[in-house]
């Protein structure tokens, strides 16, 4: 997606440990006219799967899932980060270790919101080892319900995550495919900054 790259290149910040930080557009300050159209391109790549729900990670992937549900007209289920008293007993839980934060969690979705009959699509705003896709691809598996494809805003092709789910057959849709960021500059798989 020419109009997120664009962005990227304009205000991404390249940090040590191959980190990209693009919060002041994306998971801090969010530019809402920018993550409707993430949610409209998502709509065109994965219209005629038969989404009934949306899962994604709080917290940067809710803006971006929620632009998409919109268009697809259905919920939005996100898994919470660690457990609440305001959950209940009754919910399926993935073990995460999250390459930004360096540490890890657990994520939890209520049984009540993912059940045998639904249709998902996954979206999250980066992909790069995969761990918050596995942990959120084990939570569907737990529910039953099928996996329609994944979404991602950003993926950091370099690091590998992508390809272990491609290889086992899940579509995966990234708008904006990093292939690397050495020395601070960001390539694009298919073509650099503009």
């Amino acid at each position: 997606m020419k109009l997120l790259e664009e962005r990227i290149c304009k205000e991404g910040i390249v940090l040590p440990g191959n980190v990209l930080k693009v919060d002041m557009f994306l998971n801090h300050q969010i530019d809402v006219k920018l993550i409707a159209e993430m949610g409209k391109e998502f709509y065109r790549i994965f219209s005629n799967e038969h989404i009934t729900k949306i899962l994604t990670v709080e917290a940067s992937g809710i803006p971006i899932a929620c632009a998409a549900a919109a268009f697809f007209d259905v919920p939005v289920v996100f898994a919470k980060k660690g457990q609440r008293k305001n959950m209940g007993p009754d919910f399926y839980t993935a073990e995460v270790f999250s390459f930004t934060k360096g540490s890890e969690y657990t994520m939890h979705v209520s049984k009540s919101y993912l059940s045998a009959a639904d249709r998902v699509l996954i979206i999250d705003d980066f992909l790069a080892n995969g761990a918050a896709l596995t942990g959120l691809t084990d939570i569907l598996g737990q529910s039953g319900a099928s996996l329609a494809g994944v979404g991602i805003a950003i993926e950091k092709v370099f690091q590998g995550g992508g390809d272990k789910f491609r290889s086992r057959g899940i579509p995966i849709s990234s708008l904006a495919m990093i292939a690397s960021m050495d020395n601070g500059e960001i390539v694009f798989r298919r073509n650099d900054c503009y």
